[in-house]
């Protein structure tokens, strides 16, 4: 039984910390039915400062079904509400609450591309809104029993990683986070003084600059948990190769042991040892071979993998790569419809080295 005083810390953090929601503010909640008993506090809480509050819930396999039935009329309109929503809205948190981590597995391809094209106007309005955080956004995650199977863990032992995750048994969680922003923010002012970016491991060397980019302090305002650190690399500047050694689940399929060849910013080769169609399909999006991303995981409460993006890319010990769509926010210039984070492990001989300085080894900064 969810412990309703958990809870009442998470909504807390959620409302306070990450989002600051203020009176007039005006907040959308998107998540499943399946998150109603911390939905319920956040929409207290809220309401009590003063928010106007708007929530939508999706219900079991909603978007399979819509994908399947949709015509093409149905999958090219973008309900103006949302699109006002996104475009006239104070702060949106999404609540991940999964029924089925992979019930989009089998979604048609050809149907789930024409959907996503109808909705990039309003992905633009949103990505440049997050940017600037005129439109504050926060991403978490309510334990289910189908995360915790994916993980898998006990839907018990899936509450505690997760709370564990957000220092939710701290008595004061806020506090934590602002320990965190510090602690981040020294390899930020670091980071942001380099060009020439080295990731190695035994199985990896890969460069790129980074001049003129801004890296980022993720200190759990933006994701909840979060602790990461990134930046967009110059496209046209990464060279060398990369294994990612964690499985990744993305569009409801699993790929592991993902090696990406690149040459003057592009994926030029990719194997995979689990998921090589999928992986074939995703370098035919427009944008796909190049990177929109670069990070180093910094939450030492995340040590194992969840198959789950949110907690994985956070892995104290771990950098993160992803091809596609940049972050305005860093100067990245990248675009495509897709963003997929890989991961790979750099506690067992891993090396960061900037401007020819080790500054990282074996899962900690050096500086």
């Amino acid at each position: 039984m969810m412990n309703r005083n958990v809870l009442e810390k998470y909504a807390d953090l959620l409302v306070n910390y990450c989002l600051e929601i203020k009176a007039g503010e005006k907040l959308y909640i998107s998540t499943t039915t399946l998150a109603e008993p911390l939905l319920r506090e956040i929409y207290r809480l809220a309401i009590r400062k003063g928010a106007i509050v708007e929530y939508q819930m999706t219900f079991r396999e909603q978007n399979r079904i819509f994908i399947a039935e949709a015509n093409e009329d149905q999958l090219d309109y973008v309900n103006p509400s949302y699109e006002e929503m996104m475009s006239t809205y104070d702060a949106y948190l999404v609540i991940r609450a999964p029924f089925n981590v992979r019930e989009d597995q089998a979604n048609d391809p050809q149907k789930t591309g024409r959907r996503q094209k109808a909705l990039n106007i309003v992905n633009q309005i949103y990505s440049e809104r997050i940017a600037d955080r005129s439109l504050k956004r926060c991403l978490c995650q309510f334990p289910t029993q189908a995360a915790a199977q994916e993980a898998g863990m006990s839907l018990e032992e899936y509450e505690h990683f997760v709370y564990n995750a957000c220092h939710l048994s701290a008595d004061d969680p806020a506090s934590k986070w602002l320990e965190v922003r510090a602690s981040q923010q020294k390899a930020v002012d670091y980071l942001n003084n380099c060009d020439y970016i080295r990731y190695k491991n035994p199985k990896s060397d890969i460069t790129f600059r980074v001049k003129n980019r801004i890296w980022i302090n993720s200190d759990g305002r933006s994701n909840m948990p979060s602790g990461e650190v990134f930046t967009g690399p110059i496209e046209d500047t990464v060279n060398g190769y990369m294994h990612f050694d964690f499985p990744t689940v993305y569009m409801g399929h699993e790929v592991q042991g993902v090696t990406l060849h690149v040459k003057d910013g592009r994926v030029v080769t990719w194997t995979a040892d689990k998921g090589q169609e999928f992986l074939d399909d995703i370098f035919k999006i427009e944008g796909s071979r190049y990177f929109g991303e670069v990070a180093i995981g910094t939450n030492y409460n995340i040590q194992t993998t969840t198959k789950n993006i949110l907690f994985d890319e956070k892995i104290g010990g771990s950098i993160h790569m992803a091809i596609g769509q940049s972050y305005k926010q860093t100067g990245g210039k990248n675009q495509s419809p897709i963003h997929w984070d890989m991961i790979a492990n750099m506690k067992e001989g891993g090396e960061i080295w900037a401007d020819g300085k080790l500054i990282y080894q074996n899962g900690y900064f050096l500086i």
